[in-house]
């Protein structure tokens, strides 16, 4: 597989590359692809590096894996392509972003490059499925390169605004050097989490923007 990805990430992750154990990856990816339908395409597995330069991010958000049906993913977490309905877990965080910003936000479509290209790093722990099995590439070693690209911003960068949505998010907090960057932790957006009162009310777009404003940098359209 040909990596396609923005030189400024392509310096910071080089050595990543090089590895054995991602090598053993890309072809594990490979043959998934050869073998079965799997998503994202592969020219949009590495999207989220590609949106904006290193040296502009602002904001990580991480996601699990992939959505898995049909032309959903784009290679970011929490996004969909344009014609694909909003999932349940996206609508839940524009109506907190209405709620947390007092606006009256009615997005059409689901597709979040628009934030991803002002610096926000939409990164899902794995970034491929196979079609209709959630969580089916857990047993590649993404997790492996996405924990690495974590504590890379966290060591290379500073300033960074991580936003820990869920359980399965909280967890990569260990790979953050808090005295450099700003951590706002919550429940899920997905609505099993959000009915129970942990995603709703966190308030997270507006601190994000707060914090940006604090150190000089320009806030987030979300």
């Amino acid at each position: 597989m040909f990596i396609k990805i923005n030189s400024s990430w392509q310096n910071l992750l080089s050595d990543e590359f090089e590895k054995d154990y991602f090598k053993e990856l890309i072809t594990a990816v490979d043959e998934e692809y050869k073998n079965h339908i799997c998503f994202p395409s592969k020219e949009l597995i590495f999207s989220a590096f590609n949106q904006f330069d290193f040296e502009n991010l602002k904001v990580v958000i991480i996601g699990q894996d992939p959505y898995h049906g049909e032309g959903e993913a784009n290679g970011l977490c929490f996004s969909v392509n344009d014609s694909i309905k909003i999932p349940p877990s996206l609508i839940n965080i524009f109506k907190e972003i209405n709620s947390d910003l007092g606006t009256i936000f009615l997005p059409t479509s689901g597709n979040l490059e628009r934030w991803a290209k002002q610096g926000i790093l939409l990164l899902n722990a794995g970034l491929t499925v196979r079609k209709d099995i959630p969580n089916s590439h857990k047993h590649l070693k993404w997790n492996v390169f996405t924990d690495a690209v974590i504590k890379k911003i966290s060591e290379e960068n500073e300033n960074v605004v991580f936003l820990l949505w869920g359980n399965f998010a909280i967890q990569k907090e260990k790979l953050i050097d808090v005295s450099k960057h700003k951590i706002l932790k919550s429940g899920h957006p997905s609505p099993m989490s959000a009915n129970q009162g942990k995603w709703f009310g966190n308030k997270h777009f507006s601190q994000t923007n707060d914090y940006l404003s604090s150190i000089g940098k320009k806030q987030i359209d979300w």
